[in-house]
């Protein structure tokens, strides 16, 4: 179900790191999909935010090695039980370490 835009950004050469920017749609919210996605993250030791969009979707902003961001993009396209997804675009993105933990975004 993922459907990557943009591949500019890529994994960070030197470090194996990178960003990913993630909108993902469906039945997204009210089934705990961000506090499910913050235990996912810091499980694979990513760092970012997750937070819900006024049109009903979820944004994900994650950075770190990039087997783990693909992992994590692998569980987004799935979600927690009682989530539906429908589609995640994603944009890989240069790794920037603004980051220092995994949190919900308000």
């Amino acid at each position: 179900m993922t459907a990557e835009a943009g591949g500019a950004g890529g994994p960070h050469r030197e470090t194996g790191n990178a960003s990913l920017h993630a909108i993902v749609t469906g039945r997204v919210q009210g089934v705990g999909f961000r506090y499910s996605a913050v235990r996912q993250a810091r499980a694979l030791g990513l760092q970012g935010t997750v937070c819900n969009r006024y049109d009903g979707s979820v944004e994900v902003d994650a950075e770190g090695p990039t087997p783990a961001l693909e992992r994590f993009l692998a569980w987004l396209d799935r979600g927690p039980p009682g989530a539906h997804v429908r589609g995640v675009q994603v944009e890989w993105r240069p790794w920037t370490g603004r980051f220092r933990d995994f949190d919900v975004d308000f």
